[in-house]
């Protein structure tokens, strides 16, 4: 006791140290310390819990195309990164798209309507790829494109003997297209100088991908002998494909190298799908790219479309016209004044029945009708009639769809209709008539029963316009009814197509 006293009459500050702090070990010291760091993790997760359930803030990684760079001249590109966040969300449009087309100065002028058919100066975007400059002596037209001279290929090997070496200018095209460093595209276009886009119906496809995923999209050959000797797993370039920004990021690096590697092959859009099977990216297939791979009248094909919009038609110079009496260009003329009324509704087949009359109606909305004086089932209208033959051999087989001969008899062949005019009605609703079309060489059935079929001179077919976010949904065919009644009334059926209803089929009872 004496002891302690005698230490705090010594150092009085330390006494009074004594009387407020209480004595405390290291042990409770690091206790404490263990518990405060505790406390403040506890804190700090659930602030961050909170956060994250009421914020309307998203956290990303750095988007691909933000480090994408132009490796051959290292300079940087300007790609979408420019672009604020809520644009890269917005809805896929036409001025996300660049079109790529392959042309050359020499056809241009031969060629040139079929893209001025849907090409849409200050709306669509993107340029025709030649392989010299045009005749200074001519201006070019500006309906057209503006065109870009492809740079120099002697460099690279070409060992396909039945060949072009303009394949390899051509499958440069989208790298060509990238390297342009233009803002907003989200996917570049490949297709020919006689290729017919239907642009909309594209921007409904690509509408449906995620365009900051690497999608390389298009269609196969219509004749089974190009798929062997090309490839079931390309898509063809005369139907055009599609490549996302992401996957042309990839290809520009890698292309030049797989031209080469694929030295042997024969076209354009082979030697990029080589590349692109490289990097391990498939085709994703679309039925309505139309590489139009036949001969002779592309009827049966059209008149039985797939359930899918029409994206593009190619080969047209090889084929007849589509309607009878017309030429190819008045015909495509003819067409695309039904699609420009309702393009997600063109050439979209309907079947309908008249159970009073035994008759079945087959519709492929703006541009035919079959009426056929019997009941069939909707496997057999579904099925196209064989009015073509194969690319290469201009046989009658084999093709990647299934196909049905066309009856030397007339009495099971169907009475064809073609579009006559289109218009719109009121309310959003679309009004199509179609005539007879009477081929004077083929003779008529002479059988009682079908006579009263042969006196219908045309169908009036109303319709709403279609909906084109119907092709986000599972498809299915719309149904098709016939509102004339019991009487036919000049010559005339009138029919409408619906929606079906949820337990509705199409059975000829």
């Amino acid at each position: 006791m004496s002891s302690g006293r005698e230490t705090i009459n010594h150092d009085p500050i330390k006494y009074w140290k004594s009387l407020v702090l209480p004595i405390i070990k290291a042990t409770d010291i690091l206790s404490l310390l263990i518990k405060a760091t505790i406390a403040i993790f506890i804190a700090a997760s659930i602030s961050l819990i909170f956060f994250f359930a009421f914020t309307n803030q998203s956290f990303c990684f750095p988007e691909y195309q933000t480090i994408v760079r132009n490796f051959n001249n290292h300079r940087k590109v300007t790609t979408s990164h420019h672009i604020s966040h809520q644009s890269n969300y917005e809805k896929t449009n036409i001025s996300h798209i660049l079109f790529g087309i392959g042309g050359s100065a020499k056809t241009w002028n031969q060629r040139r309507h079929y893209c001025e058919l849907w090409w849409k100066p200050n709306i669509t975007r993107g340029y025709v790829w030649l392989d010299e400059r045009p005749p200074e002596n001519e201006t070019w037209p500006e309906t057209s494109p503006s065109y870009i001279v492809s740079e120099d290929t002697s460099r690279f090997k070409y060992s396909c003997w039945y060949g072009s070496r303009s394949a390899i200018r051509i499958a440069r095209i989208v790298k060509e297209s990238f390297e342009l460093g233009l803002d907003n595209v989200r996917w570049f276009v490949m297709g020919d100088d006689d290729t017919v886009f239907f642009a909309e119906n594209l921007v409904s496809v690509l509408a449906k991908y995620d365009h900051n995923q690497m999608y390389y999209i298009g269609g196969n050959s219509e004749s089974v002998e190009q798929d062997v000797i090309h490839s079931y797993t390309m898509a063809y370039g005369g139907g055009g494909f599609v490549i996302s920004y992401p996957l042309a990021a990839e290809l520009v690096r890698v292309l030049d190298g797989c031209i080469d590697r694929y030295h042997y092959f024969y076209g354009s859009d082979q030697k990029v799908q080589g590349c692109l099977t490289e990097i391990g990216v498939p085709i994703s297939k679309e039925l309505g790219f139309h590489q139009m791979d036949i001969r002779g009248d592309p009827y049966g094909l059209l008149a039985a479309h797939p359930l899918a919009p029409l994206v593009s038609l190619h080969h047209l110079d090889y084929v007849k016209p589509m309607f009878p009496t017309m030429t190819r260009s008045d015909s495509l003329v003819k067409l695309r004044g039904a699609y420009e009324v309702d393009p997600g509704r063109t050439l979209q087949h309907s079947f309908c029945y008249d159970l009073r009359r035994n008759w079945s109606v087959s519709v492929s909305w703006g541009y035919t009708v079959q009426l056929y004086p019997t009941l069939v089932t909707a496997k057999y209208l579904e099925t196209a009639l064989l009015t073509f033959q194969s690319w290469r051999t201009y046989r009658n087989e084999p093709f990647t769809f299934n196909t049905r001969p066309v009856s030397p008899d007339p009495c099971e062949r169907p009475i064809v209709y073609f579009l006559d005019r289109v218009e719109m009605a009121e309310k959003g609703r679309t009004l199509t008539t179609y005539k007879r079309s009477k081929d004077e060489s083929v003779k008529d059935c002479d059988r009682v029963d079908y006579a009263p079929a042969l006196a219908i001179q045309s169908f009036n077919v109303s319709a709403n316009q279609f909906n084109i976010n119907l092709w986000n949904k599972a498809p299915r065919r719309q149904c098709c009814e016939i509102i004339s009644g019991s009487d036919v009334v000049d010559g005339v059926i009138q029919l409408h197509i619906r929606g079906c209803s949820g337990f509705e089929s199409v059975t000829p009872l």
